[in-house]
């Protein structure tokens, strides 16, 4: 780093990592000695290893993380962003959750009964649960959930799931019954939502309530601190009914800049974080890094996209999307965005599953059928330039800062246009600023993002069905389609796997029709973590579904 004024050396100091700062605090106390004799200096000595066998001790007891945004708020509920997501999974608790198998398993429910053809669900909470402030946890607070995620009030983006319960009930203490009025599919998972406390947020404003940036919930880690734009730092939670964590404090450190994460990964700032593709290949590796840290590779569980604002008039038309997704080079995306470190995606549906489509139509990179679809929606290559009733065909893409992958996807599918006449713009935002300001309210052309791909195909509904544009769900491209919503309002409503694959299949081959989406690639997880840590076991979830179970040992 090179310091070029007082200001910048000032700063450098203020935002030196934790583990930085008490390091050099321990090695100065073992360095200061009072003036006096030998038996003085040789107390002053012990003190010091005292307090660096202390300071080592709490050095072992706390994970550091690397985030490359702040949260949003810490009420996950009514958030759709994945740091928040991140930071609430370990405050609070549904009553089910996936395993590391993608299988469902209890979690404040310790059971459950389905009954009436699939129309009835009972849960059997488990007795043992408080909240962290040590309230009891009941069958009030489920109830109380529900009734904040259908209330047109709340803003959050989920409610779609739960408007479809026909009756919410407490049938005792610890047991809670939802009932549907037809047969939904999705009913279970969909209970895996974050649980709140009724206690604390019952008659409470929830864009101005306190619990927004000081959270209470069941879950394995507590709330303790949060520096907006800098760290959130949680604590372990010692009631917690799976038993307390063996790591006892989390410090989600917030660095947008995914070198800066990587600098400070190598000078004991931060424990664990993603690498880039650039990171992974080149900058990782060989016998010293190695000793220090353990690298990780697998395909992640999400897929990265151009998404088209359709309410913008250069995007109505299908005809246009498709010839932008021939003219979009995704292999050289690949190649030179990721360093090969991905695979081309198709869809927003988890390939190698039973649901997926893998004879859906594929937008190979085709520049001249791209033009002549362009041509055949009236517009006009001439001198260079793509034109329409005199109007040159421009856009601007958004995307979020401190993703360099994504930035150099963009400036591939910058240079990939303008070779067919299309301009091409491209604004690198803050994060909480794109998703509040711009694409909640669809003040936007384009977007570069990414979705997570979860199990359950019927989670794609939230993204394409029309009744889920934002703000009720995280359809922000404003996607309408009739038929797909049809086909999704019928895949909910059955238990026949074989019936459930024929709608999503027919789903997936309209929307490669429609394309509200170029799909792009697939990237590969790339995670690293210090060499101390054990307790982690690879599993299709990836490394981080379960950190209450991580723990430090010696080095290797």
């Amino acid at each position: 780093m090179i310091l070029k004024s007082k200001k910048k050396f000032i700063n450098f100091i203020i935002y030196l990592p934790v583990i930085s700062v008490l390091c050099l605090t321990a090695i100065f106390l073992l360095l200061h000695i009072r003036p006096g004799g030998h038996k003085s200096r040789a107390n002053d000595k012990n003190k010091a290893r005292l307090r660096l066998t202390r300071l080592n001790k709490n050095l072992k007891n706390t994970l550091i993380i690397g985030l490359p945004s702040d949260a949003t708020n810490l009420i996950g509920n009514m958030a759709a962003d994945a740091p928040t997501a991140e930071v609430a999974s370990q405050i609070y608790d549904g009553l089910v959750r996936y395993n590391r198998n993608f299988r469902i398993v209890p979690d404040l429910a310790k059971s459950w009964k389905i009954s009436g053809g699939g129309k009835i669900i009972t849960f059997y909470l488990r007795r043992n649960v408080y909240w962290q402030n040590g309230q009891k946890f009941t069958a009030k607070d489920v109830l109380f959930t529900y009734r904040l995620m259908v209330n047109p009030k709340t803003p959050t983006p989920y409610a779609a799931e739960y408007v479809k319960v026909y009756k919410a009930r407490i049938i005792g203490k610890y047991i809670f019954r939802v009932t549907y009025k037809k047969p939904y599919a999705p009913a279970l998972s969909s209970w895996g939502l974050s649980i709140l406390p009724e206690k604390l947020l019952k008659g409470k404003n929830l864009l101005s309530t306190r619990l927004r940036s000081h959270p209470v919930g069941t879950g394995p880690y507590a709330f303790y601190k949060w520096v907006h734009g800098y760290e959130i730092i949680l604590k372990a939670n010692p009631r917690y009914f799976m038993g307390p964590p063996r790591i006892k404090t989390l410090i989600y450190k917030i660095v947008p800049d995914s070198s800066s994460m990587f600098l400070m990964l190598k000078s004991n700032g931060i424990d664990y974080m993603g690498l880039s593709p650039m990171q992974y290949k080149f900058e990782s590796g060989g016998k010293k890094f190695n000793s220090r840290f353990k690298k990780y590779l697998h395909p992640s569980l999400s897929f990265t996209f151009l998404g088209y604002n359709l309410l913008d008039p250069i995007f109505k038309s299908a005809t246009v999307r498709r010839a932008l997704s021939y003219a979009v080079n995704k292999k050289e995306i690949i190649k030179g965005a990721l360093f090969g470190l991905g695979v081309p995606c198709y869809g927003p549906f988890m390939p190698g599953t039973y649901f997926y489509n893998k004879n859906v139509k594929r937008y190979g990179y085709n520049p001249a059928k791209a033009l002549r679809l362009l041509n055949k929606a009236g517009w006009r290559f001439e001198n260079g330039v793509l034109k329409k009733r005199g109007e040159p065909f421009k856009f601007t893409i958004l995307t979020p800062q401190g993703n360099q992958e994504r930035l150099s996807a963009a400036e591939i599918i910058q240079q990939n246009l303008k070779k067919i006449g299309i301009k091409v713009s491209i604004r690198v935002m803050e994060w909480t600023s794109l998703i509040s300001e711009f694409i909640m309210k669809k003040k936007f052309q384009t977007v570069l993002l990414g979705f997570t791909i979860t199990p359950d195909p019927y989670d794609n509904a939230s993204i394409f069905m029309s009744t889920n544009i934002v703000p009720k769900g995280l359809n922000f491209t404003s996607f309408q389609n009739p038929e797909i919503d049809s086909l999704f309002r019928k895949a909910r409503s059955t238990f026949d796997l074989k019936k459930q694959r024929a709608y999503y299949f027919k789903i997936q081959k309209l929307l490669a029709k429609e394309a509200p989406y170029t799909f792009l690639y697939i990237p590969y997880a790339m995670p690293v973590v210090k060499a101390g840590i054990k307790g982690i076991k690879q599993a299709p979830a990836g490394i981080g579904y379960d950190i209450r179970k991580w723990y430090y040992g010696a080095l290797s």
